[in-house]
């Protein structure tokens, strides 16, 4: 129990894992085609093993020490030291700028989880919604 009140809050963003679903409805709709009279077709089943390893891996989590960032074929840590700030796109995707200016994709995270990045970053990323701005003053008076 003291591990989890050093480590603070932690958030994680990710694909729904409902959406293996739909992978295995491919995968079994593919049958007739991937086991016809036709050699090589069973190559197929590329598509949905790659998705299924898409859901299941690509990540991201934040937490007090930082953001960690999971692709299908990478991981990168990065410290809210090493970062900027954070930008958004018009498809509201959001991306860790860091400080020598270069930018992280962020996976399934979006602008409606800002606020939940600022509470668990802990203030060290604003909220541009204002929504945690009655919390921080809360915590304010509390610690005083």
């Amino acid at each position: 129990m003291a591990e989890t009140e050093q480590q603070g809050r932690k958030a994680i963003f990710r694909v729904p894992l409902i959406s293996l679903l739909a992978v295995v409805f491919l995968a079994v709709c593919m049958i007739p085609a991937a086991f016809a009279d036709v050699p090589g077709l069973w190559l197929m089943y590329v598509v949905p093993i790659g998705l299924f390893v898409f859901v299941v891996r690509t990540r991201t989590v934040a937490s007090v020490r930082g953001l960690d960032v999971r692709t299908v074929f990478g991981h990168r840590e990065m410290p809210w030291s090493s970062l900027k700030g954070l930008a958004i796109n018009d498809k509201a995707k959001v991306r860790a700028v860091l400080t020598d200016g270069s930018e992280v994709p962020l996976p399934s995270v979006r602008t409606r989880h800002l606020p939940v990045i600022s509470l668990v970053s802990e203030g060290r990323m604003k909220d541009p919604s204002g929504l945690t701005d009655d919390l921080d003053e809360t915590t304010d008076e509390a610690s005083d």
